[in-house]
């Protein structure tokens, strides 16, 4: 059998590196080409794709025989959103679809597709970010001015102990108690507010993984299953190792936390899993131009009641917690992490599965030969 060859000129370097699903349509309505990110969301090669008809590969839920005339009888783009878009092979996916000729070539026709998800929590991400760095300022002056007012306060109290009944020595203890409680909480804040920059350096995921399970398993997370669903493959990313065993520290807890709140055995017959893989369809662009790939995915899933619907959207951000005296600060120092490493953090939950999921990014180049210090060597 005679392969496929497009009678259109092949993309450049632009076309293979575009983070969006993309295909070329000729006039016979057949796949001039595709590119990576197509080759993904389509789950087939661009070799297999090519010649075969469009809207045989591809369902869309809208006109798209008249988009597509229509875009070549204007000359102009045309944009169709809140779609949905399947394979076949996969549950249909709200997406926004673009429409456009390309003017060096009016026959052929750019189709370009936007899967929704990923644009509404990349803009929930980038908004949590902001948000972050102005609590961070707010609460760590606040925590500085509140800490020495409440020593006076215990102090005073404990004095007055001294001098006190039994009954009434009950009320001093309580003040005491809450203000050391304060105390703890400031003192979090504090911590969250002086993060130091990451100490960036080549560090297997795994390898952070397994620190914070270990953890994990002998504390908070004593009572339930942790799976491990690994990639050995997968290459190592440029980041802060304690920082990043914190991170998964951070997940760990807040699954189980999540799932001994939802539980009547305190999690037992729970589980939490570990799930890392390699997923080149996701590329970070930031307002001011920089961002690059994140390949490289871990994914804590827990079995537990789900995020709250109306704290979900703003999960990430300080002194938001779904749970009782929760402090609100262990997942924003988590987002605050991820975003010094130049990464992402998202989260999908329903009753009875929620997903953190950290993209983050390869080595760069020019750091992967470089010699290790005597303190990575020791």
């Amino acid at each position: 059998m005679t392969p496929y060859r497009s009678p259109y000129p092949v993309p450049g370097v632009v076309w293979a590196s575009l983070p969006l699903p993309a295909l070329l349509i000729g006039l016979d309505g057949r796949i001039a080409e595709v590119n990576p990110a197509g080759e993904i969301f389509l789950n087939a090669s661009s070799r297999s794709l090519m010649g075969q008809p469009a809207f045989d590969r591809l369902s869309i839920d809208a006109p798209m025989d008249e988009a597509l005339l229509r875009a070549r009888a204007n000359q102009s783009p045309l944009f169709i959103n809140d779609v949905d878009v399947t394979t076949g092979e996969r549950p249909p996916v709200q997406c926004n679809i673009q429409v456009a000729p390309m003017h060096d070539n009016p026959d052929v026709i750019l189709l370009m597709i936007s899967p929704r998800d990923i644009a509404d929590r990349l803009g929930r991400s980038l908004h949590v970010k902001s948000a972050a760095k102005s609590a961070i300022g707010m609460a760590e002056m606040l925590a500085h001015e509140i800490k020495n007012p409440l020593a006076g306060i215990s102090g005073a109290a404990q004095l007055l102990s001294m001098n006190l009944t039994p009954e009434d020595r009950e009320l001093t203890e309580l003040i005491v108690e809450e203000t050391r409680r304060i105390v703890k909480l400031l003192e979090q804040v504090e911590q969250f507010g002086n993060l130091r920059p990451p100490e960036r350096r080549p560090v297997n995921i795994h390898d952070a993984l397994d620190r914070a399970r270990k953890s994990a398993r002998v504390g908070f997370a004593s009572g339930l299953t942790i799976i491990e669903d690994y990639d050995p493959s997968l290459p190592p990313t440029y980041a802060d190792p304690d920082q990043l065993m914190q991170v998964f520290l951070n997940l760990i807890k807040n699954a189980a936390e999540a799932i001994q709140r939802g539980s009547t055995t305190q999690g037992a017959g729970h589980t939490i899993r570990l799930r890392t893989f390699y997923d080149l369809s996701l590329r970070l662009r930031r307002r001011d131009g920089t961002g690059g790939s994140l390949p490289l995915q871990i994914e804590v899933i827990d079995d537990g009641p789900g995020i709250p619907p109306e704290i979900a959207g703003e999960i990430f951000e300080p002194f938001v917690s779904g749970r009782e005296n929760g402090t609100g600060l262990g997942l924003a120092l988590v987002s605050k992490i991820i975003s010094d490493h130049d990464g992402w953090i998202s989260v999908d939950s329903v009753p009875r599965r929620t997903v953190f999921r950290i993209s983050l990014p390869l080595v760069p180049k020019t750091q992967q030969d470089k010699p290790k210090s005597d303190r990575e060597l020791r």
